[in-house]
């Protein structure tokens, strides 16, 4: 079973300022630099990441949101959520928080909510300049890098490996002795894709994606190419993700080749280092982020 998650140290605390309100936590030590922590999905929440990304909360306090529309962000109104509403969702959280300087952390579509906010800010003076960003295990790029994961994935999740253990699964009478653990176990053979082995898809805090949110968000995107926009912004900044991950390599490689700034790329690990490799992924982390820290404000 997944790890106990810990109690932030403040909670509850919603938005006011966000067209739809949102629920955020701090984690960490008060007074430290100050991290946002993007969550994927979309149409997810902050929870899975936890508690493996609480490592950060040893240095710094971390801001994390459930965004708009999933988690305790869940949003009643019928009009479509897009790119668009998150990007401007993180600029006016940033604005009431007092995120600055702003220094975020993106995981999957976090990193490419992280990277779209980046392109925008470019072009609206209102949002508030990012002063370091990193992006762990981003989405795809593309559409047509988009593609190419979905198929990938879904091949991932017919494979003999995942099809044995489902029916181990079946016929273990889990079900019937214990529902929880089953649940359990079921969520992690829905996500076993992601891993570079997918036996390692184990004790994962559970989450639940909003397919109506998760929709309408990628149908905003369109025909995208994030790569293109990305040249031009100057940012320090740094790309990690798995080799094995089922989204293609070769997007995370031409973002940071228009960011002009460093891939790190882990063995044996796919589209969850935080799980699959977390000491490695830490490794590459705590160096960036060491290197980059603002000035503390006397």
């Amino acid at each position: 079973m997944p790890k106990p998650i810990p109690a932030p140290r403040d909670q509850g605390f919603t938005t006011t300022t966000t067209g739809s309100a949102l629920y955020w936590a701090k984690y960490g030590e008060a007074n430290a630099r100050k991290l946002v922590v993007l969550h994927g999905g979309p149409g997810a929440d902050h929870c899975y990441l936890l508690p493996q990304m609480l490592h950060l909360a040893e240095k710094y306090e971390l801001i994390f949101y459930d965004q708009r529309g999933g988690g305790r962000s869940k949003s009643d109104t019928r009009v479509p959520i897009t790119w668009q509403s998150h990007v401007e969702d993180l600029g006016a959280l940033v604005e009431e928080v007092g995120l600055e300087p702003l220094s975020i952390v993106g995981y999957s579509w976090g990193a490419m909510l992280a990277m779209l906010y980046a392109t925008e800010q470019r072009k609206n003076p209102h949002l508030r300049a990012p002063y370091r960003m990193a992006f762990i295990s981003p989405a795809p790029l593309t559409k047509e890098y988009r593609g190419q994961f979905e198929a990938e994935f879904n091949r991932r999740q017919q494979s003999p490996d995942i099809q044995r253990m489902r029916d181990e699964l079946s016929a273990s009478g889990l079900r019937e002795r214990d529902p929880a653990a089953y649940r359990q176990h079921a969520f992690e053979l829905g996500v076993a894709g992601y891993f570079s082995d997918p036996g390692k898809a184990t004790d994962l805090t559970p989450f639940r994606v909003v397919g109506r949110v998760q929709q309408s968000v990628w149908e905003s995107l369109g025909d995208f190419d994030l790569i293109q926009q990305l040249k031009g912004v100057k940012i320090p900044s740094i790309i990690i993700c798995g080799r094995d991950d089922p989204i293609p390599l070769a997007s995370s490689r031409q973002a940071a080749q228009a960011l002009g700034t460093n891939l790190v790329v882990l063995d044996e690990c796919g589209h969850v280092p935080y799980v699959e490799q977390p000491d490695r992924l830490f490794a590459a982390l705590d160096p960036f982020l060491d290197e980059t820290n603002p000035p503390v404000r006397s």
